[in-house]
């Protein structure tokens, strides 16, 4: 079971990465000129990466009750499986929906926000 747990974690952190691709593809693809698609190629991911941290990350500045957490987080996720359905990839932006809604249910079942959140009361 400690493998299984610790391979939900490390999913978790690669669908954040490939949500962080996702985003930075779908602004790069974006069908505006070439100085749009690179500042939504960057400033998405970026944008997205800040708030995370700010209210998603493990020590996150705000401290928010774990259904807000994990509500957030997907809805980042969700943004960028639709980006991805955007991009005409519905497929792979529903294989990336599944796999974060998979993970975001074993994370609640297995409690393993109160563990990723250490020294928080």
């Amino acid at each position: 079971m400690a493998a299984a747990k610790a391979a939900n974690l490390a999913l978790r952190f690669l669908l954040e990465l490939a949500a962080l691709a996702s985003l930075g593809y779908w602004g790069g693809t974006a069908p505006t000129g070439a100085a749009a698609q690179t500042a939504l190629a960057v400033g998405l991911p970026l944008a997205a990466a800040v708030f995370w941290g700010m209210f998603v990350a493990p020590r996150a500045r705000v401290v928010l009750p774990t259904g807000a957490r994990m509500a957030l987080g997907l809805l980042v996720l969700a943004g960028a499986a639709l980006a991805l359905g955007d991009r005409g990839h519905g497929r792979l932006g529903l294989g990336f929906a599944g796999l974060a809604l998979l993970n975001a249910a074993l994370m609640l079942r297995w409690r393993q926000d109160h563990i990723i959140r250490r020294g928080a009361a």
